[in-house]
This record gives C-alpha cells, sequence and structure tokens, in this order.
C-alpha cells in the first residue's frame, strides 16, 4: 500500500496554468505581458488556530468540487489558458510532432503463468494499452482485453491485474477517470469472456490469487458514506478474500486492525501457496510491520512476525518457511535477510546479501536465485547471486539508464526486464536464468534519431555543501552560450528515486532546442535512507535547496540563463516548484507545478493525504507545524512580487492530491499581483492524479505545455 499512496507521479515533465494586468514588465525577462484578466474568485472569512497562531483561509470554499461557483471558476480559467495559448506560433504542428513521436507500438514487461505470456501492448496512440496473451516465445499474441472499448473517452483504465498461478484467470482493476478507486473483475483467459465477480472500493490493493485459483486476496476501505467519494478519508483498511463465483458481500475478511485506523495491509500469497505475507503500512512511512498465515492450515491465524515500527522490510519470496526480504534494518543502502518462521527471533536473523556500496532498490527471487538491482548515481546495475549470497554473475545493461522488471516465482528458469534512458525508449529483454544469456524480447521503433542526443551526468553542490547529482539531456553539440531553454526538473521526497526513463515529450523538447534536466534530490532513496531523511519533515528546506542550487549550477556553467529556465515537477514534485519559485523567483523564466501538495496545513484532511505526514510533519506538532508553515506555498506567496510565468495543472477527479490544492493557491496567486507576469491553471476533466490518462489527453497537456513556455521563454 505505502507505494500506492505516494505521490509518484515523477513522470517527465509537469503541466500547469494563467495572469492579468497593464503591460508590467517581467523582473525576469525585462520583458512586457499582455494584460489579462482572471476570472472572479471571492474570498470568505475563514481562520484558523494552530498553535495559538491564527491563519487566514480565504479560498475554504474551493475545498466543495460540488459548488456551482467553483465550476464556473475553473471552466473560465480554462477559457483564459486556452485564449492565452491560442496565437502561440507553430503549436498546430507542435502537437503533431507530438503526435508523431508518440506513434509506436510499445510493450509491457511480460509475465509468465503457466504456459502462457501476458503483457501490454498499444499500437502507439491508443488511449489505453491493452493486454495481450500468447503461448510461447514464439507464439502468436492474442488480445485478452482492450481497456480502449470500456469507454468512448478512454478514460476508463486498467490498474492492477493478477493471473491465477495456471494461467486460467484474469483478475483487473479498473480506474473511471483518474480515481485511485478500483473495481476488480475477472476475466476467463481461455475464452476472452468476464465472469459475474465484481469487487468495489477497493483501492491502494494488490490481487494475489490463492495457489489453487479458488480466488484472491485484496484489500479495500468501507464505502465512503455521506461525502464526495472523491474527497472523503480514507482509514480502517482490511484485507478480504474473494472466492470465484460469489457475491462480494460474501467474502471473507482475512485481517483488519480496528484500533489502528491508520494502518493499510497488502497481502501475497507465497509463490507454493503455502503462506499469506501481508505487509502493514502506516501512512507512506517507508518503515513497515510484516504479519503472516500459514494457509495450509485452515483453522490459523493471522500471527505477527515483526510488529515494531523500526525499518523497512520487503517481502521477496521464500524456500519452504524461510522467508527473503530487502531492508534498511541496520543498513542504510539495504541488504537482504532470511528469516526461518520456525525460529523467527531477531537473534536468528541471517544476512544474504549485506549492503553494498550502492543502493540496494530492488531484489526478486527466480530461478532459486535473487536478482539484485542497485541504483550507483541513480543509473541502474543488476547482479545476480545465490540464496547463500555468492555472486553469480552480472547483467549487462546497454547504457547510462534504468532497467526495470525481472519478476517470477522461484521456479521460473526465465524472466524479462525492460531498458530505457532519456534518448533510448523503451526495450523488452528476455533473461535465460539458467545460462544467463539476454536477447530482445521486442524493441520500438520511434520516429526520432536518436544518435543526435545525449545524456551526460553532473555533480554540483548545495547550499550545505552536499553533493548532488544531476542528469542533463540534450541535442549532440549543443552550444553552452547560456541562450538554451531548459526545462530543470525534480521530485525530492518519500524515499522515491527518479532514475531514467523514455518519454516522447522529452524528445519533442530538445528537438526544439531544449535542454531537460533532471536533478537526483535529497528526499528521494538516490543513497538510501539517509538521502531520504535528509529531505523530509524539518529538513525538507534541504530538498528547494537542492534544486535552486541545481538551477544555479545551470546558470553559472552557461547551460541556460534565469530568462530561459523553467522549473517542472509533479504531485510532490509540484509542491517543490511552487515552493521554490517562491523563494527564489529571479532563478526562473517559468513554472510548471502539475497536481501539487500547495496546502501544507490542510492536506492531512483530504483522500489519503494524512497519510504523508510520515514525510511532511504534522500541523498538530508545534514544531512540524513551524516548518510546515515556512513552505508552504499558499502561505508564502507575498503580494506585489512578480514571480515567474506559471502554469498550474491539475484535474477534477485527482483523488490522491485533492486539486483545491491547485485551486486555492492559483486564485490566491493571480490576486497578489495581478499585473506580474502570467499565473494561469488548466484543470483537465474526466482525469486524475495522472495514472490511466489517456493517451490523447497526455498529448493535448504536453502540446498546451510547450506552448506556454515557447512564449514565456521567448522560444522562436
Amino acid at each position: 500500500m505505502r507505494k500506492q499512496v505516494l505521490l509518484i507521479l515523477i513522470g517527465v515533465l509537469a503541466l500547469a496554468a494563467c495572469n492579468r494586468g497593464s503591460e508590467p514588465e517581467s523582473a525576469v525577462t525585462g520583458t512586457t505581458t499582455a494584460k489579462l484578466q482572471y476570472p472572479a474568485a471571492h474570498t470568505v472569512e475563514q481562520r484558523d488556530s494552530y498553535h495559538g497562531i491564527e491563519i487566514s483561509d480565504p479560498y475554504r470554499w474551493m475545498e466543495n468540487l460540488d459548488s456551482a461557483e467553483l465550476k464556473t471558476w475553473i471552466d473560465a480559467e480554462n477559457a483564459l489558458v486556452n485564449g492565452y495559448l491560442s496565437d502561440v506560433p507553430g503549436r498546430a504542428e507542435l502537437k503533431q510532432r507530438l503526435q508523431e513521436i508518440w506513434n509506436y507500438e510499445r510493450f509491457g514487461v511480460p509475465e509468465k503463468h503457466g504456459d502462457l505470456y501476458f503483457f501490454r501492448r498499444n499500437d502507439g496512440l491508443q488511449n489505453q494499452s491493452p493486454i495481450y496473451v500468447q503461448e510461447g516465445l514464439e507464439g502468436a499474441a492474442r488480445l485478452l482485453l482492450d481497456p480502449n472499448a470500456l469507454s468512448a473517452d478512454g478514460t476508463i483504465a486498467l490498474a492492477e491485474f493478477a493471473v491465477s498461478h495456471d494461467g486460467s484467470h484474469f483478475a483487473y482493476g479498473l480506474s473511471d477517470g483518474g480515481s485511485d478507486w478500483r473495481t476488480i473483475k475477472v476475466r476467463e483467459v481461455a475464452s476472452g469472456n468476464d465472469r459475474a465477480d465484481e469487487i468495489r472500493w477497493a483501492k491502494f490493493t494488490e490481487i494475489s490469487w490463492a495457489r489453487d485459483g479458488s480466488g484472491f486476496y485484496y484489500s479495500r476501505y468501507d464505502e465512503p458514506k455521506g461525502e464526495n467519494a472523491l474527497k472523503a478519508i480514507n482509514k480502517f483498511q482490511k484485507v478480504y478474500f474473494h472466492r470465484l463465483g460469489e457475491s462480494q458481500d460474501l467474502d471473507s475478511l482475512v485481517f483488519e486492525r480496528p484500533d489502528q485506523p491508520d494502518w493499510g495491509f497488502g497481502a501475497t500469497v507465497s509463490d507454493d501457496g503455502n503462506l499469506l505475507i501481508i505487509t502493514g503500512t502506516q501512512g507512506t512511512d517507508v518503515r513497515n510491520r510484516l504479519f503472516y498465515k500459514d494457509l495450509r492450515d485452515p483453522n490459523s491465524v493471522v500471527q505477527a512476525l515483526i510488529e515494531e515500527l523500526v525499518a523497512e522490510y520487503t517481502y521477496i519470496g521464500n524456500s519452504a518457511d524461510t522467508l527473503y526480504l530487502l531492508s534498511n534494518d541496520e543498513a542504510a543502502l539495504n541488504r537482504v535477510i532470511a528469516i526461518d518462521l520456525k525460529a523467527p527471533a531477531r537473534s536468528n536473523w541471517k544476512t544474504v546479501l549485506p549492503a553494498a556500496d550502492a543502493m540496494l532498490s530492488r531484489v526478486s527471487l527466480v530461478n532459486h536465485q535473487l536478482i539484485a538491482h542497485y541504483l550507483r548515481d541513480a543509473r541502474s546495475e543488476v547482479k545476480v547471486f545465490g540464496l547463500d549470497g555468492s555472486l553469480v554473475r552480472e547483467i549487462a545493461l546497454p547504457g547510462l539508464g534504468a532497467a526495470d522488471g525481472f519478476g517470477g516465482s522461484a521456479d521460473d528458469k526465465e524472466t524479462f526486464f525492460s531498458f530505457s534512458s532519456y534518448t533510448l525508449p523503451e526495450t523488452v529483454y528476455h533473461y535465460d536464468a539458467s545460462t544467463g544469456s539476454t536477447s530482445v524480447f521486442r524493441a520500438p521503433d520511434v520516429k526520432f534519431d536518436s544518435s543526435q542526443f545525449e545524456t551526460s551526468q553532473v555533480f554540483y553542490n548545495s547550499k550545505d555543501g552536499t553533493r548532488v547529482p544531476m542528469m542533463i539531456s540534450a541535442r549532440k553539440g549543443l552550444a553552452r552560450d547560456g541562450s538554451n531553454p531548459t526545462i530543470l526538473y525534480g521530485y525530492g521526497g518519500f524515499n522515491i528515486a527518479v532514475t531514467p526513463r523514455f518519454s516522447p515529450a522529452t524528445i519533442a523538447w530538445m528537438e526544439l532546442g531544449g535542454i531537460y534536466a533532471v536533478a537526483n534530490l535529497r528526499g528521494g532513496s538516490e543513497y538510501g535512507s539517509p538521502w531520504h531523511e535528509g529531505g523530509m519533515k524539518q529538513n525538507k528546506q534541504n530538498v528547494f535547496d537542492d534544486f535552486a542550487a541545481a538551477a544555479e549550477y545551470l546558470i553559472a556553467e552557461k547551460y541556460t540563463q534565469p530568462a530561459r529556465l523553467a522549473i517542472s515537477g509533479r504531485s510532490n514534485g509540484g509542491l517543490l516548484v511552487a515552493a521554490t519559485m517562491l523563494q527564489r523567483p529571479e532563478l526562473f523564466g517559468a513554472a510548471l507545478p502539475a497536481v501539487g501538495v500547495l496546502d501544507m496545513l490542510r492536506f492531512r484532511d483530504f483522500t489519503i493525504g494524512w497519510a504523508w505526514e510520515s514525510d511532511y510533519g504534522s500541523v498538530l506538532d508545534a514544531d512540524e507545524f513551524k516548518a510546515l508553515h515556512a513552505y508552504s506555498p499558499l502561505h508564502n506567496i507575498k503580494s506585489g512580487v512578480s514571480y515567474p510565468a506559471t502554469l498550474i495543472t491539475t484535474a477534477d477527479r485527482d483523488d490522491r492530491v485533492y486539486p483545491a490544492h491547485s485551486f486555492k493557491f492559483a486564485a490566491a496567486l493571480q490576486a497578489a499581483y495581478p499585473d506580474g507576469n502570467p499565473i494561469l491553471i488548466r484543470v483537465e476533466t474526466r482525469a486524475g492524479h495522472g495514472a490511466g490518462k489517456p493517451t490523447d489527453k497526455q498529448i493535448e497537456e504536453v502540446a498546451d505545455v510547450y506552448a506556454f513556455l515557447k512564449k514565456s521563454l521567448k522560444m522562436n
């Protein structure tokens, strides 16, 4: 659950919004901008007391998504954005080029179940990627599920899915309009027909089949009552077992903790089918608890294995009653430990893979071997070890980039992985676990010349002297004369590493002559738990300082200049962008805070927001409130300051980061200096936090963002 409730949309760029005034001079660009008339947004008398400090919240009314006045305001803001961008030269050609680059056949990493291989495949511009199944590596692929047929506008998306051990049944979760709520259905693989089974109100869930295929385990909340389901706070998650052919009201409650409303649970059946491993999370805290149930005994109860919240323990797999776990327990860069359930005392734990000199980020158990994925300065390295910890081999990768995949079961003799970078599209490889050989399973054919572009890695010092890595992608031979339009992207939170990834949007930006820079800020997991802790709670200011220092480096090294530099980030990265642009407006020509957490005093009051207190801190704690208030974007806007041209983006069905964050921030920023640079907000309809967004909506959004940047950064 922890990973699913995270602000994990760390996509390639942020998307955003508008302004008004008499042709004022921009403090950043020294040029004039046309006066904009912002839609009216009334204020209310709302004051809240935090530890004796009175805080005004004049746009509190915008938290009501059902408000007719809010809808009128959103429509007017969207009209303002459209009007502002309508005269950007080459906008239509830009969108056409985005469609050309986006239009390539791409594949997900396959899973093998029984004799069948299951994988996603998109023919290029399909709004959602269908699921295909084939028998054997050379078999013909057959369409199993096409999510595009589920809605006319492509806004019903396939989210989680799980295949039964023998490959006969396919359970899948659907997201409607970008919501995190899931409806789970079951399809028979042979016939391609859905069964009558349907699960509702699942959220932040895994789907894990019983070994015999009789049913599956999942996690859900109670149905929200008396409140908009997209706003209701999510507490008291429970684990259920659904038996095929029965209605949901007959599902068996497997585990709950009614005394712990903030605990969440994810359940996984071991490869041999003997154990149910339940991971207990508390918000987005990286630390977790572990429980298990012996499925061989129908009368067994759930047992606690690790109940103290002291470290992170990720289940890898098992060999009989020995569990293999990836953990940061006494290992800042992670290690693999083995626990025998017959002698589970800590004194009996064994270290299988000790901590190395690079971050051990993921481990899988395939062919009774451990496939270990390391991050070295945010780049992938993959090694294979025996269960005794002996090195078997290192898997060669194609260069500076990121690998993903390597899933499967302990008995599998093969697995698949993908590799991509900022300039290389994702290629899927087959790995023979017995011989160590790799071969291309599927390779894309993208309509651009990758040889024209390159990525380099640099290191710079932050405000306190901390060394921070950054990857810079651009056309080869780009002149460093300070004139290049540049997007600087960051995230910096929740123990999430930002690794290289391919995006058609990045290629289109570089074709426009732009530089795409990604800074690996503190708050992520690039260098283990100290790197994460250096950017959380009262240390959060370090993340903003790291981001500002990245901008200063790009300017000092003549990659760009402030008037040509835009900052971008999504979700927690939206917070990053907003806080940094308010603190250092002189560094940037444009800002793109997308689906951001922008009201740091009230994030806990919406949907799953309370879960982020493990990273941000809580307003209920006086010291943490002080830190939150010091950088909260909504509360640090200064009247009369010319902030960079800003495009805020959000969506009307975002129930991860409630869209009122963006509404309130936009209204306050527009009111603070209506004669300054454009402050715009673009509100997508029938969309959520970002996952599952239809391809056509993605292209439209990127086209609007780039049009905004062309205008704001004075690009030809």
